[in-house]
């Protein structure tokens, strides 16, 4: 089998050369639009992360594909209609670090909440001052959690330990969750008006496009605060900056952006003279504002990124990468619900 490998770190290519033998294999640390290489488009098997959007165009290019396994639990980068056209099948990586991106949420909450980000920056300069700096405690606020998912479950164990009043919002709830963890299932309604903090945990579909948007915004408490780090789009870019600005939300910690892969790729986007160009460009606009902003803290889509979270994710991409080659059944498919 031909596998190819895109946005890998050095020492992820030599994890992976260690375990696989007897194949043809290529590794890339540059996404797939960023490679310039023919012989990538020969590979039966190819392995990216969300950086590597897989559309129509790209597909094109492949004949030979018989398995993406995105090295991600979304795959919303991935055009699945075309890969079923085609017969490729979709693996993405369902289970690998439930606890690390519930911990770099609260890490994400205890620097908004604390300010140490700005005391951080202040001290690095030498300056010692109090002069803006009161945070508030968590204990007894109310965290609003969007998906009790795995990493949603997670996230409120944690804030049971904060002693913290956790109530939830997910369409397809898990009513026996609620006592062995002690939170309560609410109406999204709710959610965002009772809510201290709200964090977002769950995945990016049609009916979760901006979900968090002008409207929801207005129903939330003044000076409540955002925690995203499920996928950008959830929450409308320019929205959140007005409710920032105003007073409306007192924060936003952000470990994705909506357009963020365009950030890595703003000279093409520059280059882009239409429609779809200028859109980009408004959204890397509201990305750069936010970024600048004193109230939000801005992480470049790492809550995954520990050494035990990424460790996992490179296994389970393994076992889909044998499943196939072994012709083993495919544990990690993709099955997208109609």
């Amino acid at each position: 089998m031909k596998i190819v490998f895109f946005d890998l770190e050095d020492w992820e290519v030599e994890y992976f050369q260690k375990r696989i033998f007897n194949q043809d294999v290529e590794y890339y640390k540059t996404s797939i639009q960023e490679t310039h290489s023919d012989t990538i488009y020969n590979a039966d098997i190819i392995c990216s992360f969300i950086f590597s959007p897989l559309g129509k165009q790209t597909l094109d290019k492949f004949k030979k594909l018989k398995l993406i396994a995105t090295m991600s639990t979304g795959y919303d980068h991935i055009d699945m209609d075309e890969c079923a056209k085609r017969n490729i099948v979709v693996c993405n990586v369902p289970v690998y670090g439930e606890n690390t991106v519930a911990e770099h949420t609260f890490g994400l909450i205890l620097n908004l909440s604390r300010n140490i980000y700005k005391a951080y920056n202040r001290t690095s300069k030498g300056k010692f001052s109090y002069d803006g700096l009161i945070g508030f405690d968590i204990k007894n606020k109310t965290l609003g959690v969007l998906g009790t998912g795995r990493i949603g479950q997670h996230v409120i164990r944690i804030a049971k330990g904060f002693e913290m009043n956790v109530v939830a919002y997910d369409p397809f709830p898990k009513p026996e969750l609620q006592k062995t963890l002690d939170f309560k299932y609410i109406t999204f309604e709710e959610l965002l008006a009772s809510s201290d903090i709200i964090t977002i945990h769950i995945p990016l579909n049609s009916s979760t496009y901006h979900l968090i948007n002008r409207d929801s915004i207005q129903k939330m408490k003044t000076g409540a605060m955002i925690i995203n780090t499920s996928r950008g789009p959830i929450v409308e870019t320019n929205s959140l900056l007005e409710a920032l600005g105003s007073g409306k939300l007192g924060g936003a910690g952000l470990d994705v952006l909506e357009g963020e892969a365009m950030i890595k790729e703003e000279k093409a986007v520059l280059h882009q003279n239409n429609d779809v160009g200028r859109e980009q460009m408004a959204t890397l606009l509201q990305d750069y504002a936010l970024m600048r902003m004193e109230n939000v803290i801005v992480t470049p889509h790492l809550a995954f990124y520990s050494k035990e979270g990424v460790t996992r994710i490179l296994d389970a991409t393994l076992d889909n990468i044998f499943d196939l080659i072994e012709n083993r059944g495919i544990r990690n498919k993709v099955v997208v619900k109609k």
